[in-house]
């Protein structure tokens, strides 16, 4: 029989179809549709020796004489670097000038290695550059939430093969980020705990649904997971702010999402998703109520709609199945 089950983090129900479940093997690609990308294509902006093709870089980690990683301002940026926050109300309607923060961050010179592909050393970068740009971001007065996120495939809104992720610097916080510190904080004045703590607490628990442990990060696949193979990564310390990782935690947290993209990539045939780190502004560093986190969601299926129409989600999975499946794939 379908069962409803309720995402406490966030307080929607997600209905688990059992009755149309799939298997979690029958949601890997058809043909074996693993990307085959050369490593490198000369019309790729980019490619190493293709970096006129961009805006100048913000940031270059360096790499015996080239570089490893590198930030550049996004060509066609949602959001304008120049300009004044400006507020405006014209009765019920109500405008924000445009500005903040675009970026992107060429993950690797190589073009042919997605991020699940790449050796931990270089994911380790990566996350060092996620922190020196989140923290600059940050800094910027017109900012109020910086978001890290990544494209991986059509299905996920990328246009380009080559490794990369995006940070956004808006001048408002969105109305899901407020809800989730909302609803965050409305447990804790209730029970006196951080309902993501106590999350992690069952899950690690239960076991039935978590994919991989490291020593200071665990990835699962949520009780009520609104799609199949969505999973989230989440730090066993308490913090509130992304920024608030220590060098130790930032070298755990590349082993466990390269490992966790590698058996997406393995097992399910190099699937489209996204991730992106949902944690609350620096200013916020140190409250006892919210928890940061790195959301992965594979792009299985399609919003249909029902979903759209009733803000419920319908998961053909089963939460402890997916994980059974992806804790058996080996992360190369």
């Amino acid at each position: 029989m379908p069962e409803l089950r309720h995402n406490v983090l966030t307080r929607e129900w997600v209905i688990i179809a059992t009755e149309r479940a799939k298997r979690p093997q029958e949601f890997a690609t058809k043909d074996d549709g693993k990307r085959v990308n050369p490593p490198y294509v000369p019309t790729c902006p980019f490619c190493p020796g293709n970096e006129a093709m961009t805006p100048p870089a913000t940031l270059v980690i360096p790499d015996d004489g080239f570089w490893r990683v590198r930030v550049t301002p996004n060509k066609f940026a949602a959001l304008s670097y120049e300009g004044e926050r400006l507020r405006s109300f014209e009765g019920i309607r109500r405008t924000i000038t445009g500005v903040g923060v675009h970026e992107v961050i060429i993950e690797s010179p190589d073009h042919s290695k997605s991020t699940g592909l790449l050796e931990d050393s270089q994911v380790e970068t990566l996350i060092d550059a996620y922190l020196n740009r989140f923290n600059f971001a940050s800094q910027d007065p017109r900012v109020e939430q910086v978001t890290i996120f990544k494209n991986h495939g059509l299905a996920a809104g990328t246009s380009l093969d080559h490794p990369h992720s995006q940070i956004i610097g808006s001048p408002v916080i969105t109305s899901q980020i407020r809800d989730r510190m909302i609803n965050a904080l409305r447990h804790f004045d209730e029970y006196g705990e951080c309902i993501f703590c106590r999350v992690l607490e069952v899950e690690l628990r239960e076991k039935a649904r978590i994919v991989m442990e490291t020593e200071h990060f665990v990835a699962f696949v949520q009780f009520a997971a609104f799609t199949p193979f969505s999973m989230l990564i989440m730090p066993r310390r308490h913090m509130a702010c992304f920024s608030e990782v220590s060098d130790a935690e930032a070298a755990d947290l590349a082993r466990i999402l390269r490992s966790t993209l590698a058996k997406l990539y393995y097992g399910l045939m190099d699937p489209d998703f996204n991730y992106t780190i949902r944690t609350a502004s620096r200013e916020a560093c140190g409250v006892k109520y919210f928890h940061w986190y790195l959301s992965i969601i594979p792009r299985l299926t399609k919003v249909a709609g029902f979903e759209l129409g009733s803000g419920m989600f319908i998961n053909t999975s089963l939460p402890e199945e997916n994980a059974s499946f992806l804790r058996e794939v080996s992360a190369g």
